[in-house]
């Protein structure tokens, strides 16, 4: 009956509907993606109507809210920037450290200890590491820095980049597992050491994976909300001091959502100006991580 010509067109007709399905799941991704590009454009160009992409752009003053308001977005480029950056310096070396430890050192009983600990980790609330960042890393922090602020960048940096530990570390372990064990028994038929395997054969060998774990940290930490508002102040402020209070574009989207501006006001608008600005932002490090990723692959 299979082998009839009744049973192979019913093949292939299911065939062909299980690959339309498929590619319909495929693109939910691609559109959603694409839907959200036209709404924040659409929002954002009665916006510019108003004010001009060079203001906007170039001015140092970012105050939507004030009876003469000004709309300089780069106060809360810069309060983003420092954050995403201070969560790096803390998740990147850490997270991959973790990871090159469970996929080559760690024996089998603590990897699936600790593993699932760290995932565990990264479903806490964000608004639970806000308040831990105010509440205790803070006055930590306040103990070793005389004079700094009860809300400043570097406290909710450190905290956005615990959080997102889990993320690097649990993407990069798996991408080094996924390395072919060839590989390493060739290493070490060449003589070279666990840590030399790890470090000069496995990493190398899983950097597309570990450059996804980097880039879907950069994104969290550059879309983090709760931790910023919570713990590095909701007070937009032009400077690279990490000790210092600033605002982020995320923060100043619940700002603004949350209050009674009308929706056609152009302080609501702005979020959407702000919204874009952010998405660019986001694009910009996945194809600077990208590019690096395939210079480094064809390196190796």
């Amino acid at each position: 009956m299979t082998g009839s010509p009744a049973g192979l067109a019913y093949r292939k007709l299911r065939d062909r509907v299980f690959e339309s399905l498929l590619l319909a799941a495929a693109l939910v991704a691609v559109f959603t993606t694409l839907a959200i590009v036209v709404v924040l454009v659409r929002e954002s160009l009665p916006f510019f109507d108003h004010v001009s992409l060079r203001d906007f752009l170039t001015d140092t003053m970012w105050t939507p809210l004030f009876a003469e308001p000004r709309y300089g977005i780069l106060p809360l480029v810069a309060g983003t920037l420092v954050t995403t950056l201070v969560a790096l310096a803390v998740a990147i070396p850490a997270g991959t450290i973790i990871a090159i430890y469970l996929s080559e050192f760690a024996p089998y009983r603590l990897r699936e200890v600790i593993k699932p600990a760290l995932e565990l980790l990264g479903a806490v609330p964000t608004v639970v590491y806000g308040y831990f960042a105010l509440m205790m890393v803070t006055p930590f922090l306040q103990k070793l820095i005389p004079g700094l602020p009860g809300f400043n960048m570097l406290s909710a940096g450190l905290v956005i980049g615990i959080m997102i530990i889990p993320y690097i570390a649990s993407v990069s372990e798996d991408a080094m597992r996924a390395v072919p064990n060839y590989m390493r028994e060739g290493s070490y038929a060449m003589g070279a050491t666990r840590f030399q395997t790890a470090t000069r054969v496995v990493v190398p060998g899983a950097l597309s994976g570990i450059a996804a774990a980097y880039i879907l940290g950069i994104s969290r930490a550059v879309g983090e909300t709760m931790v910023v508002a919570v713990a590095a102040g909701l007070q937009p402020n032009l400077t690279w001091d990490p000790t210092e209070p600033a605002a982020t574009i995320t923060a100043f989207i619940v700002q603004v959502s949350l209050g009674d501006l009308p929706h056609d006001s152009i302080g609501y608008q702005s979020i959407f100006a702000a919204g874009l600005v952010l998405m660019l932002m986001t694009l910009v490090f996945n194809i600077a991580g990208f590019t690096l990723t395939r210079r480094f692959r064809q390196a190796y």
